[in-house]
């Protein structure tokens, strides 16, 4: 049996508007566990469940128990109705309230939450991982390294989840980085969407595949009362969405093999599932009122992207992107989330003409020119539309939260970020470098605390990269097509300066200008390949002029990296260490 556990303690702040919370409210125990049926077969026996034989819509969609400092209904690792248990890792407060994915922790802006993880996985993995990438491995080989990185946190460094923080069962074994056990996440900046997920150095993808991740949401009822949008338990529901393959027995399918299996045995450049799962539960249905709905919805798959729609036209109030409001609402039929990001959506059902409408997907994986989607994976969920209609008392203001904009005149540096990928003689990835660099060498991103800088992401591979920083908040500027690029490619290969491979020469193709929903402030953006991204990114708060409430310079420091789980194995992160 698999625990993971942690305690909540959370404790009131200097915000007047929170005097009404008890000065401490109860501490809360988290538990990820592997779950009710143990599977005994072995990596070899695919056995694999035909996703496109299981029917659609046929469970509800589940809404994750919250934690606010309360007890929370218990939710079952089993993904569709028709399949037997799955055995998987899941966060919860007991081994008996665990569910996949976790609780959301709602915190308030000012209110301090307290983490106390704690690894009860078991001695053996129930998915297949690949020792010959840079991985955590315990010196007695014995127990599964886990790390928990709150995605979208400012915090101190020693709460982030860096990826060499990780510690085994009973804290037995310990990462080069590893600080504390207690975690300590300030919340003191804006009101917005965040998740916490495993970021254990080369078994991230298998650990959240496995179920480790979960919603977090940072609420500030002061300013966003006032905007009157659709609140509650049953209009306010985070969706988190991925995709999973599953054996005949229930059990979690990650193919064994790697592409190079003489030189990774197991590892894949991408992973992609059969089935689209929502809140733990593949294809669920869901009954709405003819109203206003939000949904926080978090791409939280390994690789695949998901453009959303509505099969009847239905469209989206679009207010935030990850963790950040945006200044006006933007009305869109579509929209496109990268593994990690994060859209904030308001969905007017009264506006439906139809009973029932579904939600579904069209983008082609890998991203962009990869297989387009098929019968198990065009489909997300089905809502399904009261007849009556009734008082709505929701509403989208014309304004939402303004905050400070990107200003490039208070840049104090320029920084070019190249994303290499690197072939075997078969023509198959063998890894990825940011800055052909790997993880392991010296820090070259030493931004100064408060500083605004500039970022010019070149991304020289055929991949759409989702690229996170960790602290960072960042807004996107343009994209720049490269002309002449393999000849510009071939320089960097050589050289990897920017600078003296002239880099101005190249970048002066077409010009892609940045979506309205995605003009705001981010954390994770997509790369294009072929392009350059140009990014604003700024190392302090942007909701108020107040400095860093902890220091963020101490160690272990911070990181960067493509969310694309899988070329963050291996290795697609670097260091970043913040200086005063």
């Amino acid at each position: 049996m698999v625990k993971m556990e942690g305690k909540v303690m959370l404790r009131t702040g200097i915000d007047a508007g929170l005097k009404c919370l008890r000065p401490w409210l109860p501490k809360l125990i988290f538990v990820a566990f592997m779950g009710i049926v143990m599977s005994t077969r072995t990596w070899g026996e695919d056995n694999l469940i035909n996703a496109s034989k299981l029917e659609m819509f046929v469970d509800d969609l589940p809404d994750m128990p919250r934690i606010k400092g309360f007890d929370f209904e218990h939710g079952v690792p089993k993904f569709h109705r028709d399949l037997p248990p799955t055995p998987v890792f899941a966060y919860g407060t007991s081994k008996h309230t665990a569910t996949i994915p976790g609780p959301t922790i709602e915190a308030l802006n000012n209110v301090d939450t307290y983490v106390t993880w704690q690894n009860h996985l078991p001695k053996k993995h129930i998915l297949p991982w690949d020792p010959t990438i840079p991985t955590a491995v315990p010196a007695n080989k014995k127990g599964i390294p886990t790390v928990v990185h709150l995605h979208g946190a400012i915090g101190e460094p020693q709460s982030d989840g860096h990826a060499q923080s990780w510690f085994t069962a009973q804290f037995k074994e310990k990462g080069p980085t590893w600080t504390k056990k207690q975690y300590h996440y300030l919340n003191r900046q804006q009101p917005g969407n965040l998740w916490y997920h495993d970021h254990a150095m080369g078994l991230t993808r298998v650990n959240i595949l496995a179920g480790l991740l979960g919603a977090y949401i940072i609420r500030n009822p002061e300013i966003e009362a006032p905007l009157g949008l659709p609140h509650g338990n049953e209009f306010d529901r985070p969706l988190i969405v991925f995709d999973r393959s599953f054996r005949t027995d229930g059990s979690l399918f990650m193919n064994s093999t790697g592409d190079n299996p003489s030189i990774h045995p197991q590892w894949q450049p991408e992973y992609f599932g059969d089935a689209i799962i929502v809140n733990g539960k593949a294809w669920p249905r869901m009954i709405v009122r003819r109203r206003k709905y939000r949904f926080r919805i978090i791409n939280a798959s390994n690789a695949r992207f998901l453009k959303f729609f509505f099969t009847n036209g239905l469209g989206f109030i679009h207010v935030a992107s990850d963790s950040a409001y945006h200044e006006r609402p933007v009305m869109l039929k579509k929209f496109l989330l990268a593994p990690s990001e994060i859209a904030d959506v308001i969905v007017d059902f009264s506006k439906s003409k139809s009973d029932s409408v579904i939600l579904g997907n069209d983008a082609p994986y890998p991203y962009p020119s990869g297989d387009p989607v098929n019968e198990s994976n065009d489909k997300v969920m089905k809502f399904l539309i009261k007849e009556e209609h009734e008082v709505d008392s929701g509403r989208v203001p014309k304004r939402l939260i303004k905050y400070p904009s990107a200003n490039l005149s208070s840049a104090s540096e320029t920084r070019y970020i190249a994303m290499f990928e690197y072939e075997s003689n078969t023509g198959n990835p063998t890894h990825l470098y940011l800055n052909a660099k790997s993880f392991e060498e010296p820090v070259t991103e030493t931004p100064k605390v408060g500083a605004t800088e500039v970022w010019n992401v070149i991304n020289l591979t055929e991949d759409n990269h989702p690229l996170h920083i960790h602290l960072g908040l960042f807004v996107v500027l343009d994209q720049t097509e490269l002309v002449d690029f393999d000849e510009f490619k071939g320089c960097m290969t050589k050289m990897n300066n920017a600078i003296k491979c002239q880099i101005s020469k190249y970048a002066r193709g077409k010009r892609v200008e940045v979506l309205a929903h995605e003009k705001g402030w981010k954390n994770v953006y997509k790369m294009m390949p072929g392009y350059v991204t140009k990014i604003l990114v700024r190392f302090s708060y942007i909701n108020s002029n107040a400095s860093y409430s902890f220091d963020a310079t101490a160690e272990p420091g911070y990181v960067y990296h493509c969310h694309i789980l899988d070329h963050e194995d291996n290795v697609m992160m670097r260091p970043m260490k913040l200086i005063k």
